[in-house]
């Protein structure tokens, strides 16, 4: 209950320690007046040669110089128990964020068993582990029952490929050659399988098949 009133409280302070300020300082301002008025006062006293006038008044003048003095010294006193207090009232404010952390930390404590914390994380990676091996597992067997037939289909489109591109540069050149050609004997016939063979390995190398 007094943590919950202590800010008004110094709230308060604060107010009326601002006011006090604000009379001594007027104060201060009415000393500064009387002080000048007596200073005419003296010089005036001396010029006629009023000593005895010129004492008193310089009595006057010594005392309200003192009193304007202290005005200084309780305006300094003043400012500090000011500065005192928003200190404290900056310091309630830490300490009541401290005391609703603590609060916020126990609570999440109570809530909160490390063994029983650290069992769930145990208990996630080993069934995690479980989920991918068994993923694992699938993805292989899956990828035994379609690679087979998917890589013969493959391979035998790549072979259609590569046989049908080889057979049109060959039909090409075959095409190119002189009729006579056609009929020579096996010499011929050797040398144009000799060429097809070149063309053949040239082809294969641009498709990237060694």
């Amino acid at each position: 209950t007094i943590n919950i009133f202590l800010p008004d409280i110094i709230k308060e302070q604060n107010r009326e320690l601002r006011g006090t300020q604000r009379a001594i300082s007027r104060d201060r301002a009415a000393l500064e007046k009387q002080e000048k008025q007596l200073e005419l006062e003296i010089k005036k006293m001396a010029k006629t040669g009023n000593k005895e006038a010129c004492k008193v008044l310089a009595k006057q003048l010594v005392q309200l110089r003192k009193q304007k003095n202290r005005t200084y010294a309780v305006s300094s006193k003043v400012t500090s128990m000011s500065t005192q207090t928003k200190v404290m009232n900056s310091q309630m404010k830490m300490a009541g964020a401290m005391s609703a952390t603590a609060k916020t930390m126990q609570a999440v404590n109570k809530k909160m068993d490390p063994q029983k914390t650290l069992q769930t994380m145990q208990n996630f990676q080993k069934e995690n582990m479980k989920m991918e091996m068994t993923e694992e597992m699938i993805n292989d067997t899956l990828d035994d029952i379609f690679d087979a037939s998917d890589e013969e289909e493959e391979s035998q489109d790549i072979v259609n490929q590569v046989l049908d591109e080889i057979g049109i540069e060959i039909s090409g050149k075959m095409a190119k050659a002189p009729s006579a050609a056609r009929g020579l004997p096996s010499a011929s016939a050797s040398t144009t399988a000799t060429i097809s063979d070149e063309e053949i390995e040239r082809q294969l190398k641009a498709l990237g098949v060694d």
